[in-house]
Parts: structure tokens; sequence; C-alpha cells
């Protein structure tokens, strides 16, 4: 069995539904066939099954051979469709040639021949014909580039909620040792079990986006490098003389410190691309280009802050022979006496048994929180009746919650909230009628547990659109009268729950990393989400890759399938399937503010990382790295994750010397990975 075969059979075999978790013969030769064909690697075509899983559901998830043939006509649709794209964009340029105009047109006419069309997807013009009609209460488009108008839009294909397989499957799981899930409890608790406390400055998000100024945002990335150059300098007691200008051509070894970027605008790193930064203090603000051949392992992606040590005899080339490791933060510890006033919060009543607490349950879920194919939120509902039956002590909710790039949100097709009137409706309307409402609901059914809204940059209703991006208003969304049940905080956002530490953000930095990073040697043969999760952790971040991902790179967007379009007589015609003309919403960053996405002091017990990659949960650095998945998908359901923590145990010897005590968060919990 040649290195392609064994790959792919340790890729694939776990996405199978035999006894035996075997890859049958009939499906390795496809997968071999795709692998000859497309010219990828067992890797990307181990993403791309990924994907294709996210987009189907559970229809997608079964590793069958007709599965496979379906999945094979996709990925063959798909470079098909991209090769009409290319093909199209280089005939739109053509020769501008008068219009010719009958005799007896209009004035309509007259004017059309003076104003530009409204451009379609496919680089046509829509003959616009007039329509004064008076608007009603739902907002709708023929087309996504036009107008509003009266058709309603229709979609080939939906997906019932209601009808969905297998909810409440475990797909993943971790735990160091057996632990059962915890019963409800008989009677609900007196007082909330957990206490919340902000270990972020979240007064300092409020900043004003689109004011940032060349010179602050190039201090910014100067001073960062700087900074871990005086950090790698305190952990591995070096003297300044072991630093160096990796720019400047020298025979003697030396230590550098810089930024990995790329030496061209476009394309995705590799080892011919790949420069480094130095800072203006200690590199001259140049960059040179990196040789790294002679490294055993390796991972490198734009923005990350480097250590190397290595030689530029030349002037031209910084020839590496070591990558040095960055220090990392120091884990959480607690003193033992506050970790028994936090044991007794696990009591449901005073007259609890302490020996017999029950454990903590906390449930986390990122959007989207509704399918394509419906604005009905379903899967929010769903997932706060699980909360209510497990009396959840904590909801963490990540954005986003009105997806900009949902098709309905996008083209304004959705119905207006009873009561509000049409000529007054904004987007945080709908917002307290689909988010709001049913978090009420569930405050009454569960008054002890904490909800915290975290936003998203595809927030369509939110004033922040940047990152580091400010929090929700309550008031403004209907939630003021929650009080401090229901919780607002920033993106990126560090909490104390208890002793335990949190990190989380909504920016989808797996498929960042992903996309952008280059591996060689031992690394290449690290799982993609601890490869992603140590680098953030290293590089003390939320959002470790800049420049982000550029928009045209970034998850695809929605297609457009079965929309009724005009044509150029003015009737309703079938546009089919095309790609959306929308680009993702991408990730806008404020370099100003980028301290703000730092994690700060120590590093967190659990840090929460979503993605449209499928839902994971890993334990690296002694974090718990948690990818919850997406609660919805564009045409099935999602999943969530469900935590539960045991209280923290104190050996006498730990008393007698009164230090702070290491949390160990992962030797007393229970991570799921479960589908709504």
């Amino acid at each position: 069995m040649d290195d392609a075969t064994t790959e792919l059979t340790e890729r694939f075999e776990r996405y199978c539904d035999t006894k035996d978790r075997e890859l049958p013969s009939d499906v390795l030769a496809e997968l071999q066939s795709m692998l000859r064909l497309y010219s990828i690697s067992a890797e990307e075509l181990d993403f791309k099954w990924q994907a294709y899983s996210i987009k189907m559901g559970a229809e997608g998830e079964r590793m069958e051979l007709k599965t496979v043939r379906d999945f094979r006509k996709t990925i063959q649709d798909t470079l098909e469709r991209e090769s009409r794209g290319k093909a199209q964009q280089r005939t739109e340029i053509k020769k501008e040639r008068p219009t010719p105009r009958g005799k007896g047109g209009d004035m309509y006419d007259m004017i059309e021949g003076l104003i530009p069309n409204t451009p379609r997807a496919n680089g046509s013009a829509v003959k616009r014909k007039n329509n004064f009609d008076t608007p009603n209460g739902r907002a709708n488009k023929a087309h996504l580039m036009s107008s509003p108008a009266g058709a309603p839009t229709q979609t080939s294909q939906t997906f019932d909620f209601a009808t969905r397989a297998n909810a409440g499957d475990i797909t993943e799981q971790f735990m160091s040792s057996d632990m059962a899930l915890p019963d409800p409890p008989s009677e609900p608790p007196a007082a909330p079990r957990m206490k919340l406390k902000a270990n972020t400055d979240m007064s300092k998000f409020s900043y004003r986006t689109m004011t940032m100024k060349l010179s602050e945002a190039s201090e910014v990335l100067d001073d960062r490098i700087d900074e871990f150059r005086q950090l790698l300098q305190e952990s591995l007691s070096l003297e300044d003389s072991a630093f160096g200008n990796p720019s400047l051509p020298s025979p003697n070894e030396i230590v550098a410190v810089g930024r990995i970027a790329s030496d061209t605008g476009e394309g995705k790193l590799n080892t011919a691309s790949l420069v480094l930064e130095g800072s203006r203090r200690f590199g001259s603000g140049r960059r040179v280009s990196l040789q790294v051949s002679a490294l055993p392992s390796y991972t490198f992606f734009p923005g990350q802050i480097v250590a190397l040590r290595g030689t530029n005899a030349s002037g031209d080339l910084f020839v590496a022979s070591e990558l040095l490791p960055l220090p990392l933060l120091s884990p959480p510890a607690t003193k033992p006496e506050d970790l028994d006033a936090i044991h007794a919060r696990y009591l449901d009543t005073p007259d609890s048994d302490p020996d017999s607490a029950r454990p903590l349950t906390m449930l986390c879920a990122a959007g989207p929180y509704t399918t394509d194919s419906a604005l009905d939120f379903a899967p929010l509902h769903a997932l706060l009746d699980n909360a209510a039956a497990a009396c959840a002590d904590t909801l963490i909710l990540l954005g986003p919650f009105l997806d900009a790039e949902h098709p309905s949100i996008r083209t304004g097709d959705f119905e207006i909230p009873p009561g509000v009137s049409p000529d007054q409706a904004t987007l945080t309307d709908l917002f307290r009628y689909h988010i709001s409402a049913p978090l009420r609901e569930f405050g009454e059914k569960v008054p002890t547990c904490n909800v915290i809204l975290v936003p998203s940059l595809r927030d369509a209703h939110h004033h922040s659109p940047a990152f580091p991006q400010d929090k929700f208003v309550k008031r403004d969304l209907g939630l003021g009268a929650q009080g401090k049940m229901v919780q607002c905080v920033t993106n990126p956002m560090t909490l104390s729950m208890n002793e335990i530490t949190v990190g989380m953000s909504s920016v989808d930095v797996l498929s960042m990393l992903r996309q952008e990073e280059v591996t060689g040697g031992k690394a290449k043969g690290t799982n993609l989400y601890e490869r992603g999760a140590r680098n953030m952790l290293q590089q003390r971040s939320f959002l470790p890759v800049f420049p982000p991902t550029g928009r045209s790179r970034g998850i695809a967007p929605v297609e457009v399938e079965g929309k009724l379009v005009q044509n150029g007589e003015g009737a309703d015609e079938e546009q089919g399937d095309e790609p959306s003309p929308f680009l993702p919403i991408g990730t806008p960053l404020d370099i100003s503010y980028l301290k703000l996405g730092e994690m700060l002091n120590v590093r967190p017990d659990i840090l929460i990382t979503p993605s449209a990659l499928q839902g994971t949960v890993k334990v690296v650095e002694s974090v718990i790295i948690i990818n919850p998945g997406t609660l919805a998908k564009r045409r099935a359901a999602g999943t969530f994750a469900r935590i539960i923590v045991q209280p923290a145990k104190i050996t006498d010897e730990e008393r007698d010397r009164g230090v702070a005590v290491a949390h160990r968060l992962w030797d007393r919990c229970r991570v799921d990975i479960v589908k709504i």
C-alpha cells in the first residue's frame, strides 16, 4: 500500500458506517481516482469532503459509493462553473456602441438609452420596466442586484428542520475519565451557580471605525514584533548580542524575530514566497526572503510572529537553521480558599450534600441559527429547549444571529414582525422578534442560567462592523429587563466563570489558517485543529492571521438557485443555478486596536473558536479547544457543544502550601459535540 492510499484510508475510514470502520475498496478506488484526476492531495480532498458534508447535512456524512460519486460530481460541477466564469470574464470587455432605437419609441425609451441598466450576475443587462406599485409589508427582490419587486423568491431545494435525523447524537466527545451526564435537579437552584467576571476591558471597544491612521497602525504592528522579541529574550535568557537584523549581510549566526509575510500580494503563501518582516527598531522595517528547507518541522502563515536562528551571508536571503519556540502565557490558577468558596456555589440548595454536588452544565453554540430555506430560527428554539431540559448554568451564543450572508437577509425577502410598521421596520426589530423574545421566554423557565451573547462581523443589525468588535446594546435589543442574566460581551472576550477562564471569539480563525498556512516536515502529520489552536496560543491572539483572508478567498457565498428574474422582454424566466454576485463579508480589521484582540495575563482553560469546519474538541497545551460547529447549516441541522464541569479537588498538601493551584480543567471536564 503506497503512501497516498495509506493517507486516504487513515483520513476517510472515520466517515464509514461499517462495523469495523473500514474503507470499502470501491470507495477507496473512487477517492484514488479523484486524487489523480484533480491533482489534489489527500488532505485537500478531506477538507472538500468536510465542506460537502456541511453543505448536504446528514445525507453527505455517510461514506458509501453513491455518496462518494455524488461528491465527485459536485467537485466536477464546481470546477466547470469556475471555468465558465473565467471564460465569461474574458469576453465581458466589449466596445460600446449606441443602442438602436425605433422611431416610435417613447420618452422612457430615450431615458433608458442614457441611463445604464442594472447589471446582472452573468454580465448582461436587464431592461427595467416601470413599476409604480405601492410596496407591501414583505420586502422582496426579483434579482439580487436589482430593486425590490413583487415576485416571491423561490428556491429549488428546501429543508424541513422538524424532520431532521439523529437529533441528540454525539459526533465527538472528550473526557479524561468516565463522566455521566448529570440528571436535572428535582428543584431549580436557589441562585445562579456560576459567577461571571469580565477579564476584558469592554469600554475600549466602543471606538469609532474607519478613522484608522497609517502611522498608528504601523506602530501597533511594530510594537507586536518588539514585544515578542523581549518575551523570547527573557524566556531563553539571551544576550542582546544574540539578536540581529535579518536583512543585513553577516556571516555570523543570529536570532531574528519578525513577521511572516508573502512577497506577492495575491495567491496562497508558499515556501518560495516566504519573507521575514522586521520591526523598524531592530530590523529597519525591511523584508528579506526566507529559506526554511533546513527546518525539520514548520508551520507558517501571514502575520505570524516567529523567532528564527540563521544567517544571511549575501544580504538577500536569510537561511533559517532553527525555529525557536515562543513562550506561552502562564496557565490560570486559583488559591485553595477561593476554590472552596466556589465549590459552595455548586450546591443547588443550602441543604444539598457537598460531597455529591451536581456538576456544572454549559451549552455553547455558534450561528447561523437558521437554515437558508427559512427564517424561523427553529434550531435556536431547539437549543433553548435543550438548555431548559438540562437546567443549564450558562448558555454561550456566538453570532451571527441575523446573518448578513443569509439569502433572505441579503435580499430583504422576509416577513416584517407583527405590530411593526413597514415604513419604520429595522433589522433590530427582526432581532427582537426572533432572538430576544425566545431568550426572554427561556429566562422565565431557567432564571438562574447566564446567557452570553457574542457578536459577529456578519451580524447585519450590529453597529460595529470591524474587529475587534463592540458588544450589542441590550436596551436596543429589548433585553434590558433581563438584568445580569443576559450579558452582551465584545468580540473577542475573556470571561472568568467561577474559577474557569474562558476565551471566545466568533471569527472563523481555523478556516483562515487552513487556507493560508504552509506546512513542512513533521508538522504535516499533525491535526489541523491542533495546529490552528497551538498557533493561536503561541501568538497570544484571537486573530493571528494578518492580513485576514481576503473576501475573494473566504467561504463561498450561497449560490442563487431558481430565482425568478425578468428577461429583456419583461417576462419572468428561470435563472437557474449560478454563483452569487456577492462576496463573503470577510474580516474587516481596525489595526489601531489590534491589541484588543490579544490574550492577556493567562492562557484560558477553555478556548471557543467556532468554525464552518466540522465541530470538534481538542486539548492543546492544557487548554480545551472547542469548535461547536454551526447550529444550522445551509440545508441541514448543525451541532452545538455541551460542557460538563466537576468541582476542583484540592489535596491536603496543596492546602498546606497555600499557593494558587492550577485548574487542570481537562482532568475534570466532559465535552460533547451534539447534533441539534
